[in-house]
């Protein structure tokens, strides 16, 4: 590797030049907290001597009464797929905190299992083309029956889908959707600081469009879990995510032929499997190129050696977020999530897009310098946790909620 290395290294030393030179976005600024919010005034004294008569007059009007806010999440997505688990960690993680939650969901049985498990009702629709004539109707009575203060509608399908109401209807984006199918939607939100700053540049005015991450589950103390495919004392290096092109996973398994002695695995399932396949007998890795399908993956993550995103297009990147959580070194392609989550060389390294040679680099630099790794890795865990974790990102959504819903809904 030291041939790669010199060739790439500008310095000839051990530091990866950053491939997205220029202002870095860096790590996003702090997700404000409720406890932040809370005032600091002390109360008022009471008095106890108070005059015995009072004039009806005089007397303060009491206050109009403080509704609590309730929120329906409409999802009509994927059986599976990154936005819509994390619709379920939400409604759950919500629900769990004391928030009215009522989680509306195109049928899937899997789906309503977990969903009734975590203590809600879901309400199953068919979401179906556009000779579904049923479930608009539907939705609006359930909506009505629910009478939340904010319903937010989950992707373009949701959003078409979803009608107005007493409500605040909110779309929740996670890559650059047609905006034409959040015309009624009076607020917007964006997973990612480039989405929000995209949506500003379609017209959208600042003071509606919001962002509110994901956060991971932490799997920080899962227990390690190596595959029994993996030989013991060789580096393991994981990868997740649908075998599609989006994912780049021909740029790892040429970059894997350039790191000898490493095996790899990628755990997913999509229409690439074939052509992945060729290619690792193509360049001669196909006994360290393992592809088992979609496996549980926590305990992968937590065994792995090195994390690896290699994608052409990740508008937010989940599984960075994971690899964060679970304390792992993460090396990923510049795409646009990665490259706003990553801040090169202090919590992760970044490759260029489609450079099988810079991202085997990357992945050798990590994989040769312990030292490097456990860095990386401890200030993955710390952006995990200030940023991405349940309790920020659950504190972000509550913020929204009460700064949106009208003027009744404020309480808690």
């Amino acid at each position: 590797m030291s041939g790669i290395k010199n060739e790439l290294f500008r310095d000839g030393g051990d530091s990866i030049p950053d491939p997205y030179p220029g202002p870095h976005p860096g790590t996003p600024p702090h997700v404000r907290t409720i406890a932040s919010l809370s005032s600091t005034l002390s109360p008022e004294p009471f008095h106890k001597s108070v005059p015995e008569i009072l004039d009806p007059g005089e007397l303060p009007l009491p206050e109009p009464p403080v509704t609590p806010v309730r929120v329906a999440h409409v999802m009509a997505g994927a059986a599976a797929g990154g936005a819509e688990l994390f619709f379920e960690r939400l409604c759950i993680a919500q629900a769990k905190s004391g928030l009215d939650v009522l989680p509306v969901i195109r049928r899937n049985a899997e789906r309503l299992v977990r969903l009734q498990a975590g203590n809600l009702t879901p309400r199953e629709l068919r979401f179906g083309g556009q000779a579904d004539l049923l479930t608009r109707p539907r939705l609006n009575a359930a909506l009505k029956n629910f009478s939340p203060t904010v319903v937010v509608a989950w992707m373009n399908r949701a959003a078409r889908f979803t009608p107005t109401g007493p409500w605040t209807l909110t779309g929740r984006l996670g890559g650059f959707y047609d905006l034409s199918y959040y015309r009624r939607c009076t607020h917007l939100i964006g997973n990612t600081r480039g989405l929000v700053s995209w949506m500003t540049r379609q017209g959208w005015p600042e003071s509606q469009v919001h962002y509110v991450p994901n956060f991971a589950t932490d799997i920080g103390h899962v227990a390690p879990k190596r595959p029994a495919e993996i030989p013991d004392g060789v580096p393991f290096i994981l990868a997740l995510g649908r075998l599609h092109t989006n994912k780049a996973f021909d740029v790892l398994i040429r970059a894997i032929a350039r790191v000898p002695g490493v095996h790899l695995m990628i755990a997913g399932e999509g229409p690439e499997r074939e052509a992945l396949e060729t290619l690792t007998r193509t360049e001669r890795v196909s006994d360290r190129v393992h592809m088992p399908g979609w496996v549980d993956p926590p305990g992968l993550i937590r065994a792995c050696d090195l994390f690896v995103c290699p994608s052409r297009h990740e508008p937010l990147g989940n599984v960075v977020i994971e690899g964060f959580s679970a304390v792992r070194p993460v090396v990923a392609a510049a795409s646009q999530g990665p490259r706003e989550l990553i801040v090169h060389g202090r919590n992760g390294l970044l490759a260029s897009i489609d450079d099988d040679k810079m991202l085997a680099a990357a992945m050798q630099t990590v994989l040769s310098d312990h030292a490097l790794a456990h860095r990386l890795a401890v200030a993955g865990r710390a952006t995990y946790e200030h940023d991405f974790a349940p309790k920020p990102v659950l504190a972000a959504w509550s913020v929204f909620l009460r700064r949106v819903a009208p003027d009744a809904y404020q309480g808690a």
